[in-house]
């Protein structure tokens, strides 16, 4: 006799072992999340309404809101440093070397190429520079506008080009300043050879520099360039890995996009990463030049050393009886990867520890003490804080820390470390959703350089869930009243509206579709057959569309797949009738459908013993 059985699946994603093992709970899917214990899909994304698309993909986001109210983001990515202000763009990229110059650029008539010279520039393909002060000459026109340097003709001689073309042929023509932005630096993983090394007068060892025509060893590895960003006050502090530090501020920005992040001149020249310390407020440094009375502040750079400010100085690093100014350099590692706050004290990454550094206040100013080994973090931006509580994604488990390291049990975590690329390691970025109690990571997977897919922890329910997505920094909504994230895209690079109330479509109307699949379920442990003729769906749909089910079947675990007709579920959908036989099976919802919100609840089915061949 044909009966109804009620199947209910354990929250979340749960595929440590095969479908077949994993019966009861779902094992795959897309841009769903788990609301007391039942799916639903993700809300959407909006493009934030800007101006033009930026250079470069993200590595580091901040949102705030200043002084006077204004909601602010800066961001940072390989190339420029960004500042959206209402609907517009501008770059506040750190310029770092500006000359005058006379008689300086060369053109062909009826060409694009501009020829523009300057002895011993120091640049590099992809380098940015901003002409000031520039009269036009053969019809080219370079006042105010930013161009990327696209050849090396000599150590004296680099080319750029144009968007109308000359009128003449001429050499020697033109003045102009030069403000040269801070160079380029990687996106990909590379390791240069010889000559090939970086460009004259690269940082290569982070306190040296090479002459002119000078090799460099073979093999020297360039990681992938990240931005630290933080607040002093209103304004911003922001470090590109490997470079000094930087400051804007917020109010003499009273003409958009023609005031840079300045460089702090007194701040070690080689820092990784920083961060302010709460409430005593010192800007901190990890992984940078130690203090060298003759070089002022910067000497051998140490990728183990945490180094400080005065408090409330963010120009004086100089330790001194009358300055609260220091350094420690930490064991057990490598390096640093990266730091953030958290209740009452700071971690602190290497490769291989997590370490706390708490205020203490006169005379050490700071303690240090070790938490944990064997649990370093992948990458600067691979932790976040959750009420109180530190996660992180380590090198192939997941970590927290509320007094003592945990390993964080995680039941996708083969799936997710055998997925991810671990060339990219470092542009792992993590992120909280607190209107979902979520934590996530964006990853880079397969062979892919840019973050592709995601994984979130829900430390409330505790459930693991992941998908796929092409955001690379993530930002909670406490300025803006949803998440706040960029991502790279065909069309462009953007920020975006993440999951605001009532959204869900992709930008642009592209549908976001989403998924939920179970594993393989089976009556008297496969030993009979499963005759199933009728389905009668649990769901809830706003917005109208519909979403999809299926029922697969199999006759043994490592068989070819039998697929029913994929049913659509509207919400007039009461029961749908068919036939289906097999040992085993599973159910699969998904949705196609711009602007639909579904959530599904039970499933039953009429099945009933059919034999047991």
């Amino acid at each position: 006799m044909t009966e109804l059985k009620k199947f209910d699946f354990k929250q979340g994603f749960n595929r440590e072992t095969t479908q077949y093992a994993e019966e009861g709970s779902w094992f795959d899917g897309d841009r769903v999340r788990f609301r007391a214990g039942r799916p639903e899909n993700l809300r959407g994304y909006q493009t934030r309404a800007l101006a033009a698309t930026f250079d470069g993909s993200a590595r580091d986001l901040i949102t705030w809101s200043d002084s006077s109210g204004t909601s602010r983001i800066v961001f940072g990515t390989p190339d420029k440093l960004y500042e959206q202000d209402g609907d517009q763009l501008y770059d506040i990229t750190p310029i770092v070397t500006a000359v005058t110059l006379a008689s300086c650029f060369g053109t062909s008539s009826g060409s694009t190429r501009v020829c523009c010279s300057d002895a011993g520039h120091n640049q590099k393909v992809g380098n940015y520079v901003l002409f000031t002060s520039s009269a036009a000459f053969n019809a080219v026109s370079l006042q105010g506008n930013v161009y990327p340097i696209t050849s090396i003709a000599s150590a004296n001689v680099f080319t750029i080009s144009v968007s109308s073309a000359a009128d003449a042929t001429g050499s020697d023509v033109g003045s102009a300043t030069f403000q040269y932005y801070l160079p380029t630096g990687f996106s990909v993983v590379a390791a240069g050879l010889g000559y090939g090394a970086a460009s004259y007068q690269a940082t290569v060892c982070a306190s040296d520099t090479r002459a002119w025509n000078q090799p460099a060893s073979s093999g020297i590895p360039f990681d992938v360039t990240q931005w630290s960003l933080d607040n002093w006050g209103e304004d911003i502090v922001a470090n590109r890995s490997g470079s000094n530090i930087f400051y804007w501020d917020v109010d003499s920005s009273t003409i958009p996009g023609q005031v840079h992040a300045a460089s702090i001149t007194t701040s070690p020249i080689s820092v990784n990463s920083i961060l302010v310390s709460p409430n005593d407020r010192h800007l901190i440094a990890f992984g940078t030049n130690e203090f060298a009375v003759d070089a002022t502040v910067s000497g051998t750079f140490n990728p183990m050393l945490v180094r400080w400010s005065d408090q409330d100085d963010k120009s004086n690093w100089v330790p001194a009886a009358d300055t609260t100014a220091g350094e420690v350099v930490l064991t057990d590692g490598t390096k640093i990867i990266g730091a953030k706050r958290s209740k009452n004290a700071i971690n602190i990454w290497t490769d291989n520890s997590l370490w706390t550094m708490a205020f203490v206040g006169p005379p050490f100013t700071f303690r240090f003490t070790q938490a944990g080994s064997n649990c370093g973090m992948v990458g600067p931006h691979a932790g976040i804080d959750f009420n109180g509580v530190t996660y992180w994604m380590g090198f192939g488990n997941f970590y927290r820390f509320s007094g003592q390291v945990e390993t964080l049990p995680c039941t996708v975590r083969r799936f997710i470390f055998d997925d991810i690329n671990q060339n990219y390691y470092t542009k792992v970025y993590a992120g909280t959703n607190s209107e979902f109690n979520e934590i996530i990571w964006l990853y880079p997977s397969g062979d892919g350089t840019e973050c592709d897919k995601y994984v979130i922890y829900n430390p409330v329910d505790n459930y693991w869930v992941y998908g796929t997505m092409f955001f690379t920094t993530f930002v909670d909504k406490e300025v803006f009243g949803n998440t706040i994230t960029t991502g790279v895209t065909a069309a462009g690079n953007n920020i975006y509206n993440n999951e605001p109330v009532s959204v869900f479509v992709g930008a642009n109307n592209e549908t976001l579709s989403s998924f939920v699949e179970s594993a393989d379920f089976d009556i008297a442990d496969g030993n009979a057959i499963m005759f199933m003729n009728r389905v009668i769906p649990d769901y809830e749909m706003v917005n109208g569309g519909k979403i999809k089910m299926k029922i697969t079947t199999q006759q043994f675990p490592e068989a070819s797949e039998e697929v029913t007709k994929e049913f659509d579920i509207t919400n007039a959908t009461q029961k749908v009738d068919f036939r289906s036989r097999g040992r085993q099976a599973k159910v699969r919802v998904s949705c196609d459908s711009n602007g639909t919100s579904w959530r599904w609840g039970s499933l039953r089915l009429a099945l009933q013993g059919d034999g047991r061949r």
